[in-house]
């Protein structure tokens, strides 16, 4: 199959651009990549209308973020693309790592049958980002995009926040009772409003490079430490769609980026790696390390998510796997805002929530590139002592970060806990799938707050309730959410993490839940 074939979406001028007309929405959301678009069809979900700005018209060029993760799917399949995108996607779980020739040991991400979705699937953003646009397109009258349309001004009122948009027909304004700024690590709308990145910044560079070739390499990541056909200390390799091949090579702190960029410098790398087989590049970056946040992500009116909240090393897939699940828990907490059933505090919880997300993600990338780029001669044979421990010792695989991958965050509810069952579905943590005899358990949870009852009969009329009984309840179903117990009661978050979950709940008990999940207590 062909390379991907990049189409511009058509530019439209606004009624406003020109004039002293205000456009006016509930959500502005700046920037029409992954995030962005995520929570454009998240707001829509909740019938919040939203306006979409982008001072481009395409999708992103190159494959940039590929690797999407179990949780992240789950999302994305709330959203309506998940089953796209594991059709066309490459489905996998195992990751190997090697240590020179020899393999050191391999893991498998999804060791247990009964989910929805594949541990992981590697899909190109650009593929991603058309999926999300088309899905926009079933919510007309909730999602207006605009491209070619780039904020350039932004002012905050107690009541609002009003942003300057120029376009190829002038600029004009917009009134927004909020702005998401989702436009990336090189945030326009973090510099105008004078806002910086706190963290670390790696020295050492890799080359990024996709290539297109035919080749039987099997559909799992490949990790070499000091591999025999570069001279770097690290190499990655990922199967993508359409036969293209991802392939991250370290090159060292003094390597030039433009000169290692260029077609004659990057072949002959590539060669080394895959061998004589013919290839074609499709895009090359080179890059470093940045594991940063801002301080906040939460400020008054503008809220930031995705790259533009933070940024990590790309090794370990935590960048668009973290921004995709910024958006699901942000989104829920906005409509109970706009829609009055929850005050602006609720915010707080995901500048909360979502700081500890980034920290964990940020740690975990942080440790990856200090164990991948040693500083000194003692620090490499520190490391090629845990490799070698790790080829029959779990405790050692544990500091080789690298395969650690993105996971879900533990967002350690308050919500009331019965600690003897399972410690997986523990309040703060995202609800497990499972198949049941009416479809996947997620699929049934929808976007609302929803009771879960499992052999145990409530009658709360505000709530949305799913409940099995007897023999409708499964062995997956009974492991993941009862383990020794023969009933028990979950309220799930419209994000469907865990707010709580109980025994036998009498009314008052899930009142309380329900005023804690939305920050009312």
């Amino acid at each position: 199959m062909a390379r991907y074939e990049y189409q511009p979406f058509n530019y439209v001028k606004p009624v406003e651009a020109g004039t002293l007309l205000r456009a006016s929405t509930p959500v502005l959301i700046v920037g029409a990549g992954p995030v962005g678009l995520a929570a454009a069809v998240d707001l829509a979900l909740h019938g919040i209308r939203c306006i979409v700005v982008d001072d481009n018209n395409v999708v992103s060029v190159g494959s940039r973020a590929i690797c999407w993760a179990k949780r992240t799917l789950e999302i994305f399949d709330r959203l309506g693309i998940g089953e796209r995108m594991v059709a066309k996607g490459v489905t996998w779980k195992v990751g190997r790592l090697f240590h020179g020739r020899d393999e050191v040991y391999n893991f498998d991400l999804l060791p247990e049958p009964g989910h929805k979705m594949p541990a992981f699937v590697n899909l190109q953003q650009y593929y991603v980002e058309q999926y999300l646009v088309e899905r926009c397109g079933d919510f007309s009258g909730l999602i207006d995009l605009r491209w070619k349309n780039k904020a350039v001004a932004i002012q905050q009122h107690d009541s609002h926040a009003s942003v300057t948009i120029e376009t190829p027909d002038g600029s004009y304004g917009i009134d927004a009772d909020f702005v998401l700024a989702c436009d990336g690590a090189k945030s326009g709308l973090r510099a105008l409003m004078g806002l910086d990145f706190e963290g670390q910044v790696f020295e050492e560079r890799f080359l990024i490079c996709d290539i297109e070739m035919q080749a039987d390499f099997p559909a799992e990541r490949w990790f070499w430490f000091e591999p025999p056909f570069h001279a770097g200390d690290s190499a990655l390799l990922h199967k993508q769609p359409d036969n293209i091949y991802r392939i991250d090579l370290q090159l060292g702190p003094e390597a030039d980026p433009k000169a290692e960029a260029k077609p004659e410098n990057v072949i002959p790398r590539i060669k080394a790696m895959v061998g004589e087989r013919s290839f074609k590049i499709d895009w090359t970056s080179v890059y470093t390390f940045q594991c940063r946040r801002l301080s906040r992500f939460v400020h008054e009116r503008v809220i930031f998510a995705g790259d533009s909240a933070h940024v990590v090393s790309p090794f370990g897939a935590r960048g668009g796997n973290g921004g995709i699940q910024d958006v699901d828990n942000l989104c829920w907490k906005l409509a109970e805002v706009l829609n009055g059933q929850s005050s602006r505090s609720l915010l707080q919880t995901y500048d909360a929530e979502r700081v500890l997300a980034a920290d964990e993600n940020i740690r975990h990338s942080a440790r990856t590139t200090t164990f991948m780029t040693p500083k000194s001669g003692f620090e490499k044979t520190l490391r090629s002592a845990v490799l070698k421990l790790s080829a029959e010792h779990g405790f050692a695989r544990r500091l080789v970060n690298s395969g650690r991958l993105s996971t879900p965050c533990n967002y350690a509810s308050r919500g009331h806990d019965v600690i003897t069952l399972p410690e997986a579905t523990r309040p703060g943590m995202p609800a497990l799938d499972a198949p049941t005899p009416r479809g996947w358990l997620l699929n049934r949870l929808g976007n609302g707050f929803t009771l879960l009852c499992l052999n145990t009969l409530i009658s709360y009329p505000d709530l949305q309730q799913v409940a099995f009984a007897g023999t409708e309840i499964g062995a997956e179903l009974r492991a993941r959410y009862l383990g020794k117990h023969n009933g028990a009661a979950y309220l799930i978050r419209p994000d469907q993490h865990i707010a709580a979950r109980w025994l036998a709940p009498g009314i008052a008990d899930i009142d309380v839940a329900v005023k804690l999940a939305k920050g009312s207590l």
